[in-house]
């Protein structure tokens, strides 16, 4: 029997401004009920819209006779006030469990406080929260992957790309010009990819020249007005372009589109995260490589432990580590196995 899915409702803020809502005070409480309050630091994040996508399809897929699943998706907009006033709302109407994107991953002590008074479990995703955080209370939860790994796998990817072909060396004076196109100012995954990104190429052997860095806070457009800046310092001296997502790579190739660069005079363009959009770029050899974020696996991660931190029930069937965090995988994307990432 399948899990009755009473509503997924999306609820969306902009500017404080409550456009659309429910969950809770306008349902039935019943015993056998879950309620799920979904805090997305920006559902304008093409990763994050996906992920919580692949997890809405994961309630609905999952099956019991014991209970059903509701769920209020809340978009904070950047904005960790608005997260915070928004977790107490969902608190309020009645959710018994939180799954939380944060807006700033050095900030959940409010949403800790008002979820441990309610003994609401927190199921953080995608943006892990300080060890300390972590530590203050035993219903708190990760899910997501480990940064150093993604940014380790797209340096080894732009290693591979470039030994294969000595061409990317374009001025031919045995190092690759590049800049980096970070997510966030201070953010701790861009910080981590965009360190052991330029480490794994070196330990790989290959000889780097760093242009230039630019922030463009995992946005697309953003990423083209950074890179059309970055076209007209440097020109064609640009040999590749790291960027901590795919969505700004996608902006990059954007900006050399707009300024009608040949294909001789463009980069090579490396991402992180598997998006659709970014899957189809490598697929058309857009982007040479991404490094896949395994959405799908923290959805159902997600969904499982949804609903053991609920009911109670198989807990310790999860695997954790550091006690309470899930770890899923990156996984290398070629031009070669893209096909095979492709939902």
């Amino acid at each position: 029997m399948k899990i009755k899915i009473t509503g997924i409702i999306i609820m969306v803020i902009f500017a404080g401004t409550l456009i659309f809502y429910t969950c809770g005070k306008s349902q039935p409480q019943t015993d056998n009920q879950i309620y799920i309050g979904v805090a997305c630091y920006d559902q304008k994040d093409t990763f994050i819209e996906e992920l919580v996508d692949a997890f809405k399809e994961q309630c609905s897929s999952m099956e019991s006779k014991d209970y059903a699943i509701s769920m209020t998706i809340m978009d904070a907009s950047n904005s960790q006030r608005v997260q915070n006033d928004q977790i107490e709302q969902m608190i309020n109407d009645g959710c018994n469990v939180l799954c939380v994107n944060l807006a700033d991953r050095t900030e959940p002590s409010e949403i800790i406080d008002a979820a441990k008074e309610k003994d609401i479990p927190i199921i953080f995703f995608n943006r892990e929260p300080v060890e300390e955080d972590m530590r203050r209370w035993d219903k708190l939860y990760y899910v997501g992957g480990k940064a150093k790994q993604s940014g380790e796998l797209q340096g080894e990817l732009a290693a591979d790309f470039i030994k294969v072909n000595p061409q990317a060396d374009r001025n031919n004076d045995g190092k690759i010009q590049y800049v980096i196109l970070e997510g966030e100012m201070g953010h701790q995954d861009a910080i981590i990819r965009t360190e052991s990104v330029v480490e794994s190429l070196k330990a790989n052997d290959i000889s780097l020249e760093k242009l230039s860095y630019q922030i463009a806070n995992w946005n697309r457009a953003q990423a083209q007005t950074r890179m059309m800046q970055l076209i007209g310092q440097y020109k064609t001296n640009i040999e590749m372009v790291i960027a901590n997502s795919d969505s700004m790579a996608l902006g990059a190739i954007d900006a050399y589109e707009k300024l009608g660069y040949t294909e001789s005079n463009i980069p090579v363009f490396f991402g992180i995260d598997g998006t659709d959009e970014g899957l189809e770029a490598v697929q058309k050899g857009k982007i040479a490589a991404t490094v896949y974020n395994d959405k799908e696996g923290q959805a159902k991660a997600m969904a499982e432990l949804v609903i053991a931190a609920v009911t109670g029930k198989k807990m310790e069937d999860i695997q954790f580590e550091n006690n309470r965090c899930i770890y899923l995988p990156y996984k290398k994307v070629t031009k070669e196995n893209v096909e095979t990432m492709i939902k």
